[in-house]
């Protein structure tokens, strides 16, 4: 005979089974990732700046005219000569009628003055001088021209595939255009390469000759984790603009290309950064030298060696799936000595949901010295008959 349950009972199980149903239903809700936002730009991207990864993006390796964001250049070939020792901001800077007659956007220097670099680069970020450009570029390359082949070489070292400038100012030239992607890559290399200047981008005013401009970067005033980056505008390019952001432990870049007006390159880049703060997160996997590996050596000077990473691991994730991350090792067969600091042993996988997100060296860190000679045909020998080679 069938036991019947009490009703108190039964119904204690069916509330407890529709609170689990509403909170599985909750969940998996809150993992839902929304298509990006439609974005009125020629051109746009929005990325995670400490890992490299495009959350959303539409050609963005197409080249068009870059206007003023050719600055961005300018600006980071001017701290990395000051991050050499090769100028300093108190250096003071002769200006040529060049400069002095360049047209567009102004700082107000004037012909036979001299002016030092660090008030020139604040002209050329905040004031988007293309007066003070020029005077830059001459006097770290004799011209401009030759500025101009430095700043294409710079781009090439940045993996800047799809740019290619002639002039330090972005005033409309031929053959003179550049990518998102590109431009992306640019802004995260003046975030981390150079943090000291970095925080000029923010700068809302600068007054120079008893002038006093704004920063075009509407979104300095509107978004406090907005801190940069620059502003471009010609007929050609439309209206640009590369801004940056930090919320938490996360930062974004974000890049729009050919908007028709002031109030749409804030707009559309506003709706970008939102779209990524929203949905995705930074999430920090391992550090730089943190022993992730203890691997067995032969024929070293030691048995064991430490392996690790070279630089920080972190990747991009959509909120509420963090817990789907898996990361496993792949690790040399043999690892033989000697082995030199840094060197690559292996790999580190990261993956999500199955998918494969990023791949990275897992390198020694630290050197192991080649082993005795004995213990170097001892290993030869157990490695033979282990299988391991031979």
């Amino acid at each position: 005979m069938a036991q019947r349950i009490p009703f108190s009972t039964a119904l204690f199980y069916l509330t407890l089974l529709s609170a689990l149903l509403l909170t599985s239903t909750a969940q998996a809700a809150s993992s839902l990732i929304p298509a990006p936002p439609q974005v009125s730009a020629r051109s746009y991207l929005v990325m995670d700046a400490d890992t490299g990864h495009i959350i959303a993006a539409d050609r963005e390796d197409e080249r068009f005219a870059p206007a003023s964001l050719t600055k961005m250049m300018t600006s980071y070939i001017v701290e990395y000569e000051i991050s050499k020792g090769n100028i300093a901001e108190d250096d003071l800077v002769l200006v040529s009628e060049k400069a002095w007659r360049t047209g567009g956007s102004r700082m107000f220097i004037q012909e036979g003055t001299q002016v030092k670099v660090g008030d020139l680069l604040r002209g050329v970020i905040i004031q988007s001088g293309n007066d003070a450009s020029v005077a830059l570029a001459e006097h770290i390359a004799g011209s401009e021209r030759a500025f101009a082949d430095l700043m294409n070489q710079h781009a090439r070292l940045l993996g800047m595939d799809d740019t290619h400038f002639v002039n330090a100012t972005g005033l409309p030239a031929d053959d003179h255009y550049s990518s998102a992607i590109d431009l992306a890559k640019l802004a995260k290399a003046l975030i981390t390469r150079f943090p000291d200047h970095y925080a000029i981008y923010s700068q809302k005013y600068f007054t120079y000759n008893n002038i006093r401009q704004p920063n075009r970067n509407q979104l300095l005033w509107r978004d406090n984790s907005v801190d940069g980056i620059k502003t471009g505008h010609t007929d050609d390019a439309g209206y640009c603009l590369v801004a940056s952001a930090k919320r938490d432990d996360m930062r974004l870049v974000s890049v729009v290309m050919g908007t028709d007006s002031e109030e749409a390159r804030s707009r559309e880049s506003q709706k970008l950064l939102a779209y990524g703060f929203r949905y995705y997160r930074t999430h920090q996997l391992y550090t730089a030298g943190q022993v992730l590996e203890n691997s067995k050596v032969w024929a070293g000077s030691r048995d064991q060696i430490r392996l690790g990473l070279k630089e920080d691991l972190a990747v991009t994730v959509p909120r509420g799936k963090t817990d789907q991350l898996e990361a496993s090792i792949e690790l040399d067969k043999v690892i033989k000595g000697p082995v030199a600091q840094g060197q690559e042993l292996g790999k580190v996988r990261v993956s999500l949901g199955g998918e494969t997100v990023t791949t990275v060296p897992l390198v020694a860190l630290e050197s192991v010295e080649e082993g005795g000679l004995f213990k170097r045909i001892w290993h030869a020998i157990l490695l033979f008959f282990l299988g391991l080679i031979g």
